[in-house]
Order: C-alpha cells, then sequence, then structure tokens
C-alpha cells in the first residue's frame, strides 16, 4: 500500500495550470487546462479543439472543460472589470494629501510604512516618493512574506523627517498593473500628527499573470474569482497600506 509520505510526494509533484486567452475582450475566449507532473507537462485540454491531447476522451470530463469558457474565463473577466472599475473610483480623484502647517522648523524623525500585500507573482517593486522624486536614504525593505494562500506582502519603511508642505507617496509596479500605483500618505487631522499609528487602508487590484493556476481552491460567495469552473472562489481583496508613526532623535 502506499504511504502517507509517497501519497504526499506524488501530489506535491503533481500539478495543474489554467490559462485563459481573450480576444476582442469576451467575443473570442480560448480556455487551456493543463497538468504537469514534476513540471513536465504530460496533458492539456484545449477549448478551441473540444478535446484532451494524449488522453482519454471521457465525455463528462469534456463537457465540464467546454464549459470552462463561461463559468471560468468569462466569469473571471467582467470580476475584474467590476472591481478594477471599483478600485479606480477610489485610487483617481483630485484630492492631494499634504503634511499640516505645524510650528516650528520640521516635525521629528518618523518612519512611514508601505505595506503590499496580496500580489502574485513575488516580483514587485515598491518605492518610496518625496514632492515627485525618488527616496533612496532611509528607506529599507522587509523580507518577502507568504500570506499562506499563496500571494505574497512586502513591506517598505522610509526613516524621514519631513518639512511642512511635504508629501510623500508609495508607488508600486506589478506585472499585473498596466501602469505603477501611486498611494499618497497624509493626515486627516493635526492631533494626531504626534500620537499613535495612523493608518490609510485603499484596496488595489493586484489580479496577476497565472494567480488562477497556484491559488488553492477556497470556497466562498458566489461572484467572486474562481479557482476553476466548479465552485471554488479566491476570498479577499489584496490591499495597500500606509502608516507612520513619530521617532525621536536619538
Amino acid at each position: 500500500s502506499t504511504s502517507g509520505w509517497e501519497r504526499w510526494a506524488l501530489e506535491s509533484l503533481l500539478t495543474e495550470k489554467a490559462e485563459c486567452y481573450f480576444y476582442n475582450g469576451t467575443q473570442q475566449v480560448r480556455f487551456l487546462a493543463r497538468w504537469f507532473y514534476d513540471r513536465q507537462e504530460f496533458v492539456r485540454f484545449d477549448s478551441d479543439l473540444g478535446k484532451f491531447v494524449a488522453v482519454t476522451e471521457d465525455e463528462q470530463i469534456l463537457q465540464y472543460n467546454k464549459a470552462c469558457v463561461d463559468s471560468f474565463c468569462r466569469h473571471n473577466y467582467e470580476v475584474y472589470n467590476y472591481e478594477a472599475a471599483k478600485r479606480e473610483e477610489r485610487l483617481i480623484g483630485p484630492h492631494r494629501h499634504h503634511l499640516p502647517h505645524q510650528d516650528g522648523p520640521c516635525f521629528p524623525n518618523t518612519i512611514l510604512l508601505c505595506t503590499a500585500t496580496g500580489f502574485y507573482p513575488l516580483e514587485i517593486e515598491v518605492q518610496w516618493l518625496k514632492n515627485g522624486q525618488l527616496e533612496e536614504e532611509g528607506v529599507a525593505f522587509g523580507e518577502e512574506l507568504q500570506n499562506g494562500d499563496w500571494t505574497y506582502q512586502l513591506q517598505v519603511m522610509l526613516e524621514t523627517q519631513p518639512q511642512r508642505g511635504d508629501v510623500y507617496t508609495c508607488q508600486v509596479g506589478h506585472v499585473s498593473l498596466e501602469a505603477p500605483i501611486t498611494v499618497q500618505w497624509g493626515n486627516s487631522a493635526r492631533s494626531k500628527l504626534w500620537t499613535g499609528i495612523m493608518g490609510a487602508v485603499i484596496g488595489v487590484a493586484f489580479l496577476a499573470v497565472g494567480l488562477f493556476s497556484y491559488l488553492k481552491s477556497k470556497k466562498g460567495e458566489s461572484g467572486g474569482w474562481r479557482r476553476d469552473c466548479g465552485e471554488g472562489t479566491i476570498q479577499g481583496r489584496p490591499l495597500i497600506k500606509l502608516s507612520r508613526w513619530p521617532r525621536r532623535s536619538p
């Protein structure tokens, strides 16, 4: 009989990858389901062909995968456009956030923290800008951490001594974005400048290339992202979080 370790080893070598190709929006959609053993592809389903390649033609499985054009590809396409539109309404606007005016030459040393989470694949670029210029001094990068659902998070810290009217911006670039996203940091009340940790949380859709292929299936409400053609959905929304706390000079 097969031991638990042997079953685990077998399952860890067997992976599935689902791909959607869109032509003219959703007018023409191609779905590919590919299976790999030890990173070597051994079977695939192509919706354009309507059959598996090099595998038995099980009618039930064929119908299941044919339906993926609508239940997986078109469904997630519409969800992505809907979520992206909502995120854009939040992120784009005429508002500019400045540090409030304060008596005295400057503020004490302050640490600004930009946290990007929920992105995949791992490669990401997070930068701090001061008044539109790239900040290099005082920048520290945290370790890239896994969230437990195959997505990642990264924290980038900036230690600075802000002057009156300075504008600080966190800029995030990722393969899932057509252009880098920028989020400005600012205070909403002068009384909060010296006490506590103040965060501004803004949702950012990090739908990345290959995300559907590697995220684990999770059950959730209908209408969310679908991992596959079944009932599994991906829960949660990725975020960019900005926070700061004053730091006294030594």
